[in-house]
């Protein structure tokens, strides 16, 4: 289909029109790639070790790299606005499909054991399974590491993701930063937090990441 004239005709218009201008890295380097091959990396990593020796059908596997690429595409980016009131982030959904990605939410299946689930339930298990190790990963990620001479800027207002070892997949709990508690030696380590839905509670600054991305 992409080596039809007519059809690379349409998208080097298309791309004119827009002004975008794409930018390839070398074949065979991927480490050209840098933070999305990164990515990719992370991923083969825990789905070779949800999989493991479990045989798949076409669609189980195709159903749950589908799943994985929603929990990929759903992670913060920055926030949509600087309003105080306004609880959401970009994600990378946004440029896909217009929106943040949705799921019905699932029991939790990985206290159970394997022969008693269903084939639907196992695919929601190995979801559960890549989810926890991947954001046990990601999430530590997301704090700027520095020695402790510099410490983190706190700013009231911020943005912030809140860790919840309990949240299920693609769920990312969001709040503002309403108040701060320096100690007394001026150092913020702990802030209090307004959720979407009202509830406020405090949480030591190296459960909340204040730079969404």
């Amino acid at each position: 289909m992409f080596q039809s004239k007519y059809v690379a005709k349409k998208i080097v218009n298309y791309c004119a029109d827009k002004e975008i201008e794409w930018s390839f890295i070398p074949p065979r380097s991927p480490h050209f790639g840098g933070i999305w091959e990164a990515g990719v990396k992370q991923v083969k990593h825990h789905l070779k070790r949800i999989v493991g020796e479990r045989r798949l059908s076409d669609e189980e596997l195709y159903t749950t790299l589908t799943q994985i690429e929603a929990v990929l595409n759903s992670r913060t980016l920055v926030p949509a606005s600087n309003d105080p009131s306004d609880y959401t982030a970009i994600t990378p959904a946004h440029f896909l499909i217009g929106r943040e990605m949705q799921t019905f939410p699932e029991d939790d299946y990985t206290t159970l054991k394997e022969n008693r689930l269903l084939r639907w339930q196992l695919e929601q298990t190995m979801l559960q399974f890549f989810w926890k190790r991947w954001t046990a990963e990601y999430l530590p990620e997301l704090q700027n590491r520095s020695k402790w001479l510099k410490t983190k800027v706190i700013r009231v207002g911020s943005l912030v993701l809140v860790v919840d070892q309990n949240a299920p997949p693609l769920q990312w709990p969001l709040g503002r930063i309403i108040a701060t508690h320096p100690a007394e030696d001026g150092v913020t380590r702990v802030v209090t937090v307004k959720m979407a839905n009202g509830a406020e509670f405090k949480r030591a600054v190296t459960e909340v990441f204040a730079t969404v991305r």
